[in-house]
């Protein structure tokens, strides 16, 4: 029980941690929505029902440069196809009636993934999913109200102090005990030689949701071997 309830305490701190260093981004999307024209309760509408944080860029970003509806909800669709990914991984972990996954559904980013399939059991991966989704949902929406409201600069500070290296980073901690494992050693070399290659010649996004596509390499293996999580 100890030892389960120190594995508890350390999901809630990266959690929390990984929903602080998503914080600035929050608030530079708010101030492009300000600097966009959108108001408050369409900035706060794209946080709490799009919420992906790309994804949202990319279609205020293309509705700040005169784009269609059409081209802006196609922007951020085409970047949150990678969710597909994610589902596939995390459904084992997310058992319950229709409504209550069509819930939590709701928080499936990179970041509640990265928590949840860091973890070694089916009770801590759903907890660990559900306390990072919903710690980068509280957050998010809390900066991009900040952000809409009263800053205007954010995104130019952001990158002039380099905390858009932060989410990058800490992802790559969260997930990089599990490159202990030859498939997911396969799976992330796999993916970072297909963005490699993709990056010169698509647009942006593409890569990233190309190199999702490397998780069906290891679903054959998980399905020959067995769910090794209890």
């Amino acid at each position: 029980m100890a030892v389960n309830d120190a594995q508890r305490r350390s999901i809630r701190a990266q959690a929390i941690s990984i929903g602080l260093a998503i914080s600035p981004f929050g608030l530079a999307f708010g101030a492009l929505c300000a600097e966009s024209g959108i108001g408050v309760w369409e900035a706060l509408g794209f946080s709490s029902i799009v919420f992906g944080g790309s994804s949202q860029f990319a279609a205020v970003s293309v509705l700040a440069d005169d784009g269609t509806v059409i081209a802006a909800i196609t922007a951020g669709l085409l970047l949150n196809l990678r969710s597909l990914a994610f589902g596939v991984s995390m459904a084992p972990s997310l058992k319950g009636s229709l409504l209550w996954r069509a819930g939590v559904s709701q928080l499936m980013i990179d970041e509640s993934t990265a928590i949840g399939t860091s973890q070694g059991t089916h009770e801590l991966r759903r907890y660990g999913y559900l306390w990072g989704g919903l710690s980068v949902f509280v957050l998010w929406n809390a900066t991009t109200l900040i952000g809409v409201s009263v800053l205007s600069e954010a995104e130019s500070l952001i990158t002039d102090l380099g905390i858009d290296a932060t989410i990058p980073a800490a992802f790559l901690g969260l997930i990089w005990n599990k490159l202990e494992n030859a498939k997911h050693r396969a799976v992330a070399v796999i993916g970072a030689i297909t963005a490699l290659i993709l990056i010169p010649i698509t647009p942006a996004g593409i890569p990233v949701i190309a190199a999702a596509s490397a998780i069906i390499w290891v679903r054959p293996w998980t399905i020959r071997e067995g769910d090794n999580y209890e």
